[in-house]
């Protein structure tokens, strides 16, 4: 068995494979951390959003009218913000592509100076990286990739699109946006602040334990430290909660 593993990078179907994989993977990686993002920051931000009005008006029907129109609002602004970002990204890395591209064309032997160079930054001898540089300017499409992913640090394969991570973040976004909803929705507005702290302290540790899957870290330091983000925002939720009312009255708007 040994012997076949060692064996197996001389197979060319099976490199292809692999390599194919492992790009399948680092795509699925980045909507790992989108969905992971969305989610903290559903459980988080709409946390503080019930906690504050429940602590200012003990009435269930505002709180769960403000948790709703919050959780739609972020759903659709962290969507389109991503859609947004994702797409003039990648506009700005294909402008950068194309000045390299051009260069490669009309600057050849400049080119191929820059990528001796940096294979030399990178631990090359000299004559070695200059070797490699100019079999590599032998394919200017060969040179032109192996300048943006080392000068630049990009990819120019295609990833995923702007619009299936704008639906992966705003999807989770809205899914965890209901844990700290659901209380206020099932249980009297008196018990409903405490369930809904216990839930989302048991949502957010799980999260933080799911992440480890990838980060590989300890899970129980790693959901302890999303259960600290989350605590956070719920006492930040209930003091503002506490002085909101006054606030208001100060401010002429009277009592909540």
């Amino acid at each position: 068995m040994g012997q076949v593993n060692e064996a197996r990078h001389l197979d060319r179907h099976w490199l292809t494979a692999h390599l194919d994989e492992e790009r399948e993977e680092a795509d699925r990686l980045g909507e790992v951390r989108e969905a992971i993002f969305g989610a903290q920051d559903g459980v988080t931000s709409i946390l503080i959003v019930v906690i504050t009005v429940a602590t200012a008006t003990t009435n269930s029907y505002a709180v769960l009218v403000a948790g709703i129109a919050a959780a739609i609002a972020e759903v659709i602004s962290m969507a389109a913000g991503e859609f947004m970002s994702s797409r003039s990204q990648r506009e700005i890395f294909l402008a950068q592509i194309e000045r390299e591209r051009e260069e490669v064309r009309d600057r050849p032997g400049e080119s191929e100076a820059e990528v001796a160079m940096l294979l030399e930054s990178e631990g090359l001898p000299r004559d070695a990286a200059a070797h490699v540089a100019q079999e590599l300017a032998r394919e200017p499409n060969v040179l032109l990739k192996t300048m943006v992913e080392k000068e630049l640090g990009l990819v120019i394969e295609e990833g995923p699109g702007a619009l299936q991570g704008a639906l992966v973040m705003g999807g989770s976004f809205g899914l965890a946006s209901l844990v700290p909803i659901l209380p206020y929705l099932l249980l009297p507005i008196a018990s409903a602040p405490v369930a809904c702290l216990l839930l989302c302290v048991v949502v957010v540790f799980g999260i933080g334990v799911v992440k480890t899957r990838w980060t590989k870290r300890s899970p129980v330091r790693s959901g302890l430290e999303v259960v600290a983000l989350a605590a956070f925002a719920g006492i930040a939720g209930y003091l503002f909660g506490s002085v909101l009312p006054s606030l208001l009255g100060f401010a002429g708007l009277g009592a909540v």
